[in-house]
């Protein structure tokens, strides 16, 4: 039985035809799905938008995608299990998260190596970049992009942060990585793993000091309200990644590929710009909202690089020291 909507879809395909126009053809186009943690309103999901948008204008509607920010789909641990069976085409997700998969990403986690998002996009987008892609690769995914997550922040409510001192004890939330863990013990502190949706309240309530993030993601968080002290401590810098699943991925055409890597390249080009105005905005918005913020020095951030050293030579032990080396040479040069 014809319904109304197959009736319609016909009536315009013919009118369409008649007036000799192009058609295209819905049962062949391709939806490719992609999930994501992070808020519809959140630069990376706006980027994803807009790779929407010209992966259906390069492809003429061949190829369309379809998007789930927001965890609709999940959290960033789901939405990377459901890449890897193929259940969805891709997501984008915070770097960290891939590391228990591919652990060589860990070598853009060294502690207080980059001075500038300039050194991270020239790394990622060198050599080093495509030693990591193969090591994705192998793993099954193919890497499409990497955005800005941004440097990573301290802050806390029991002193300013000026020196490696202040670290000492403070009870801090990190993510879920190894590295991240242990440079904070490095330097004193007592860092803590905790899903991003308990932090707010743990730090209301006094069972943390402090955590870190990017400022964005501070500010959006409105983690001033129960935080009294910001820093400029930029530990690590933070990409964040699109993968896709490599054997859907490779079943496309030549030309469906190129048109992925050509829509992610502008949503990239227009992501890193957009984080860096939304970094600098959401430290001054911070600042407003009555955050103490200060600095930390050179020879501060010198004697943090010194004192977290043996997180690197860890990682040179785990990973390999030719990624780790190829890492510190480049940011260097």
């Amino acid at each position: 039985m014809m319904t109304t909507t197959t009736r319609f879809t016909r009536h315009c395909g013919t009118l369409l035809l008649a007036l000799g126009l192009a058609v295209p053809s819905l049962a062949n186009a391709e939806n490719l799905r992609f999930g994501g943690n992070f808020p519809g309103d959140h630069s990376s999901s706006k980027a994803m938008e807009i790779f929407q948008e010209e992966l259906a204008s390069r492809t003429d509607g061949d190829l369309s995608a379809q998007l789930f920010p927001n965890m609709q789909l999940g959290g960033a641990g789901e939405n990377i299990d459901q890449v890897r069976s193929g259940a969805i085409m891709g997501t984008w997700i915070g770097i960290s998260y891939l590391s228990r998969i591919v652990p060589e990403l860990e070598a853009l986690s060294l502690p207080f190596a980059f001075d500038s998002r300039e050194d991270a996009f020239r790394l990622i987008d060198g050599e080093v970049g495509d030693l990591l892609d193969e090591k994705l690769a192998e793993k099954g995914f193919a890497a499409l992009g990497y955005m800005e997550l941004g440097f990573r922040n301290v802050t806390n409510s029991v002193r300013p942060i000026t020196s490696i001192e202040d670290f000492q004890d403070l009870k801090i939330r990190l993510q879920p990585n190894q590295t991240h863990l242990d440079t904070f013990r490095a330097i004193g502190a007592n860092p803590v793993s905790m899903d991003i949706k308990e932090v707010y309240g743990a730090l209301q309530q006094g069972v943390l000091d402090g955590q870190e993030n990017p400022y964005s993601i501070i500010s959006t968080n409105r983690m001033d309200e129960v935080q009294e002290y910001l820093s400029d401590s930029g530990h690590f810098y933070d990409f964040i990644v699109v993968v896709a699943n490599l054997d859907k991925f490779n079943a496309l055409s030549d030309e469906q590929r190129q048109a992925i890597h050509e829509a992610m390249t502008e949503a990239v080009e227009w992501q890193r710009a957009k984080a860096a105005e939304e970094d600098a905005a959401a430290r001054e918005t911070l600042i407003e909202r009555g955050m103490e913020f200060t600095p930390l020095a050179p020879e501060v951030r010198a004697e943090l690089r010194e004192a977290t050293q043996g997180v690197v030579d860890d990682l040179r032990d785990k990973i390999g020291a030719e990624i780790v080396d190829s890492v510190l040479t480049e940011l260097n040069a």
